[in-house]
């Protein structure tokens, strides 16, 4: 077995230990730091002398996205501000930001983390790491830079965009491992293969993650950019940030910290354990986060569990990568419809690419969608209606609805360096003509 730095050997026995002293630890610190769980906890009957089994955890109360808004400016604060080192927050994209709080301990964890992402990647000390994520309140640029300094790595922490920066510097300090969003990678591929710069770059690997992707886009920037691997990276703000869980070079799944946090996959409606193998939403229970401690918070993540031995041989456990999100449901005539579920419909149409948009309108009082795709660079327009044509069939087979399919030429879709909006709701406006 590999000899590792970060990453620990663990075996069933001594992470349920693990599992049972930091879960008794999170509910005491909770209950004695923040009235929002005290209160919460007192009326289940839990008492802060007792102690938890794993068992009890699905009788612990969840908590939700609801608690970190109601609470702000600092929810679920457990420790006196005096302790806190820094702040992060989410995107903010609905209502107010998600923020939490960090003790120089959660730095601390956090960076070891990440570290073992940069680890289970094969990187080395002599790599060097190009960051394209977000910097300032958003957890991504810190966190990649924090692991990638703690792990050894040289840092090039540009952020997103400044698109002429960073094809400069992939050309002049020939960085072996890009770090950004799929959506990114992809925006960089492209004008790498434009410019023709492939063979003037010495990038290995991508670490990649902060949205949902489809395969086309991963072999995508794989191709266009020359790489060996890319791993995809999972995280939250609420959960430190990025850095939670990597894939192995077997690509067969997320292997995640299990001796930092509890992973439980619930039915998202029930809140009833889902067998293993079977899609829930992701619920996290830290086990030694200080500052804004969780206990079974949802985080609306959709994915499944992956019980099976990892051929890598690395024994901490795995879920699958994120399969979408429970609240990026939309309902259309009536079905329940994942962007996912329609991007694996594209996935099986060879003549179509990556990108794709999704937009709900409605036109003589009924609902209509229209999916937006391009045609692959070698495909003919003159095709295009026998396309359209195909995807809707398929798509009405699967998904058991109709919708208009748009087939448009390569490149017409809006890039973006950070997540790509894949649908857009415009019902609520005006009708369209």
């Amino acid at each position: 077995m590999t000899p590792y730095r970060f990453l620990p050997h663990v075996t069933p026995e001594s992470l349920a230990e693990r599992q049972t002293a930091g879960l008794n630890w999170t509910c005491r610190h909770a209950y004695a730091g923040n009235a929002v769980y005290r209160d919460r906890l007192a009326t289940i009957g839990y008492e802060p002398g007792q102690t938890l089994s794993l068992g009890d955890l699905p009788n612990l109360p969840v908590t939700t996205v609801e608690d970190l808004r109601q609470g702000y400016p600092l929810p679920l604060l457990s420790v006196p501000e005096e302790k806190v080192v820094r702040i992060h927050a989410s995107s903010g994209t609905t209502g107010k930001r998600k923020i939490l709080a960090y003790t120089q301990r959660d730095i601390d964890v956090w960076k070891t983390m990440f570290a073992r992402c940069y680890e289970l990647a094969g990187l080395t000390t002599l790599d060097r790491v190009q960051i394209a994520v977000g910097y300032g309140l958003w957890t991504a640029g810190a966190g990649f830079q924090l692991g990638c300094e703690h792990f050894g790595a040289m840092a090039l922490p540009i952020g997103p965009g400044n698109m002429e920066i960073h094809l400069q510097l992939l050309e002049d300090l020939a960085p072996t491992c890009l770090c950004s969003t799929a959506s990114m990678a992809l925006l960089l591929a492209e004008e790498v293969h434009k410019r023709d710069m492939r063979k003037r770059i010495k990038l290995k690997k991508v670490i990649f993650g902060a949205e949902t992707h489809t395969d086309k886009m991963r072999q995508r920037f794989e191709k266009w950019l020359g790489i060996e691997e890319s791993f995809d990276i999972t995280g939250m703000t609420e959960l430190y940030g990025p850095g939670s869980g990597l894939e192995c070079s077997a690509h067969d799944g997320i292997h995640y910290w299990a001796d930092m946090f509890i992973l439980e996959v619930l039915d998202p409606v029930t809140l009833a354990p889902v067998a293993p193998g079977e899609v829930g939403e992701m619920v996290v229970t830290s086990l030694c986060k200080e500052a804004a401690p969780l206990i079974r918070y949802r985080t609306r993540d959709l994915t499944r569990l992956l019980p099976e031995p990892c051929p890598c041989g690395l024994s901490l456990p795995r879920h699958d990568r994120i399969l979408g999100r429970s609240d990026d449901m939309f309902v259309f005539r009536g079905v329940n419809i994942y962007p996912g579920q329609i991007a694996s419909v594209l996935a099986t149409f060879k003549d179509v690419d990556s990108e794709f948009q999704i937009r709900l309108v409605r036109r003589d009082g009924r609902d209509q969608m229209v999916v937006r795709v391009e045609r692959k660079p070698d495909v003919s327009a003159d095709r295009d209606q026998n396309l359209s044509e195909a995807i809707s069939i398929e798509m009405r087979k699967h998904l058991f609805v109709r919708g208009w399919i748009d087939v448009l030429a390569p490149g017409a879709l809006p890039r973006s360096c950070g997540k790509t909006k894949r649908v857009i709701d415009d019902r609520n406006g005006l009708e369209e003509e």
